[in-house]
């Protein structure tokens, strides 16, 4: 199963060339992440289990971060919808997946971007890296997917 996270763009995401700056494209993916793994008293998505605010017990800390753009984002009222899926659960970590693409789902949709994120949960006290508890594991296997592919350029000759 996916979640699906409708972020609204800002006037300030566009860079000079008039699509979403690379950097703010990894914001819209943070945005997303949040609303669908953080507890909140708004959360409307039962994934939401990770307190991760400052004083927790446990944050999330960026490991690996991999970006594909496949066509240019440009500014409109209208949100981009960030779908969101897990990759792969480890002992620590997971890789959280991502397609940015226009609402609905037809042919005529357009992607934006594909993109993969690895997560590591840290112990706030410690701050060392601490196991998936078998709850959040648990909420999480739902929502367990194929892991995306990306192109690789060729290896330098």
């Amino acid at each position: 199963m996916r979640i699906d996270i409708p972020v609204h763009l800002r006037w300030s995401d566009m860079d000079a060339y008039g699509h979403v700056n690379n950097v703010d494209m990894l914001r819209l993916l943070e945005i997303a992440r949040i609303e669908a793994f953080w507890a909140s008293e708004s959360q409307t998505h039962h994934t939401g289990i990770l307190d991760a605010l400052p004083g927790s017990p446990t944050a999330t800390y960026v490991a690996r971060q991999e970006i594909e753009y496949l066509a240019p984002l440009t500014y409109r009222r209208d949100p981009v919808v960030v779908e969101l899926w897990i990759g792969h659960i480890g002992g620590a970590s997971l890789e959280v997946c991502y397609i940015v693409r226009d609402a609905g789902s037809g042919p005529d949709t357009v992607v934006y971007a594909q993109a993969s994120t690895t997560l590591v949960m840290v112990d706030t006290a410690t701050g060392k890296p601490r196991r998936i508890t078998q709850v959040e594991r648990e909420t999480w296997l739902g929502y367990v997917g194929e892991p995306l592919s990306f192109r690789h350029r060729r290896s330098p000759r």
